[in-house]
């Protein structure tokens, strides 16, 4: 089962209906940003693995 350009264009009408045209692209952009923090998070050494938290009080 495949989604050909009419059912495309009913899920396409069916978001907008939903969430208005002004929202989408903020919508986009926000998920956008979320899968590209993702990948980076994977590729990355994690923080945490490799270093200590200091365990000496800090003075200000």
């Amino acid at each position: 089962m495949s989604l050909g350009f009419p059912e495309l264009l009913i899920v396409l009408a069916i978001i907008v209906l939903v969430f208005g045209a002004s929202r989408i692209p903020k919508l986009a952009g926000g998920l956008g940003a979320g899968i590209r923090n993702f990948k980076r998070g994977l590729n990355e050494p994690g923080e945490d693995e490799n270093e200590e938290e200091p365990k000496g009080k800090i003075e200000e």
